[in-house]
């Protein structure tokens, strides 16, 4: 039995499941099939069947995921907002977050984003170069991406994330260092920098495009982590840079709760009555969803989380800084002392540092992250 004694933070996902056009590279929910009438109110019937998980908590940080959900009309954001305040309590300094697209469509709505609530967009550029853009299939010229974020900045988000992708079909470290140096003269709050991987269920997968070698790969991130750890973008988790992380991210990181909804959305919920963590997930196709949430059917399965070192290890060793015990003890319910075999074997390859405050990957342990989280499985 666990020995859960408070509840953690909690968060909400919101997935809007349709995009202009399909990404080769992307493995999420997303569909550029015509948007579906009634969404927002399935969102929000679908949430009331979620309030149980609420346990009177406030709600410390809002993602709204995607697809593509910039798209969405603002009649059905400002629908999709009063719903949510007429169900849920915000925390005074709620982070609000909407993943948005360069497109000049959805450029003219930032300033309604502002006046709505939303105080952090997340902009999906991948890369200033416009060559790597159509390898992408991307819908947007790098210029463009510059134009937007100068908008999304001058009607007053000073919260705004660029995502940026390396690791790209013949992808120069210069042509690299070129991007994460327009990412930055650009002054965003945040910069995501990850590798592009070739998922399974992908256009990219069926076809596989040649991507520089593994080497060379290594070689380009390192090189891009550098240069924003020189420039005041501190990298806080794997491929997340930032002297102000992400409140979203870190409540995933650290193990927090979430409720997901919307259509193949994720939850993770602490129940404080029985002491059990949950996992919850909604089903994955729109019209499925649609129907089973408007038949009062919540579209929800739920899943007991069996092997929680694991899991909260999968989460908190993506932390540069790593986590302190007393942390994993109030998020799992269970003695750090536990581990103790598994955390010997992982300082024994250096792939883990312990000390009495703080455990952390070391660097070697980032390099092989999937190596060291095995060891706790």
């Amino acid at each position: 039995m666990n020995n859960l004694l408070k509840l953690p933070p909690l968060s909400l996902y919101i997935h809007y499941p349709w995009c202009v056009k399909k990404c080769p590279y992307c493995d999420f929910n997303s569909h550029d099939s015509e948007i579906q009438d009634g969404y927002i109110s399935a969102l929000l019937k679908d949430l009331d069947g979620d309030l149980k998980y609420v346990q009177q908590r406030t709600i410390n940080s809002i993602f709204i995921g995607g697809g593509t959900p910039s798209l969405m009309s603002i009649k059905d954001i400002t629908h999709l907002f009063a719903g949510l305040k007429d169900r849920l309590e915000f925390s005074p300094n709620i982070e609000i977050t909407l993943e948005a697209n360069p497109g000049t469509f959805e450029v003219d709505k930032f300033s309604e984003y502002r006046n709505i609530g939303i105080n952090r967009l997340s902009i999906g550029v991948q890369s200033f170069n416009d060559e790597k853009l159509e390898f992408l299939g991307r819908i947007h010229s790098g210029k463009e991406a510059q134009e937007a974020i100068l908008k999304a900045q001058d009607v007053g988000f000073d919260n705004l994330n660029i995502d940026l992708m390396y690791g790209l079909k013949d992808q120069s470290i210069d042509e690299c260092m070129n991007d994460v140096m327009t990412a930055i003269s650009l002054n965003p709050s945040h910069i995501s920098f990850y590798q592009l991987t070739l998922e399974p269920n992908t256009l990219f997968s069926k076809f596989p495009p040649i991507l520089p070698s593994d080497e060379d790969i290594w070689r380009i991130g390192e090189r891009g982590a550098d240069l924003l750890n020189q420039k005041g973008f501190h990298q806080y988790e794997i491929s997340a840079y930032s002297a102000l992380p992400s409140k979203h991210n870190m409540n995933y990181w650290e193990f927090g709760d979430y409720i997901g909804i919307g259509a193949g959305a994720h939850g993770k919920i602490t129940n404080m009555t029985s002491s059990e963590i949950v996992r919850t997930l909604k089903m994955k196709s729109p019209k499925d969803y649609l129907m089973s949430v408007n038949k009062n059917n919540q579209a929800l399965r739920t899943k007991p989380v069996e092997n929680l070192s694991f899991e909260f290890m999968l989460n908190s060793l993506r932390l540069i800084g790593g986590f302190n015990p007393e942390l994993y003890e109030s998020r799992t319910g269970q003695s750090v002392k536990l581990l103790s075999e598994q955390m010997r074997e992982a300082v024994s390859l250096d792939l883990l540092d312990v000390q009495a405050n703080k455990i952390k990957p070391t660097r070697k342990g980032l390099s092989f992250l999937n190596d060291l989280q095995a060891i706790f499985l």
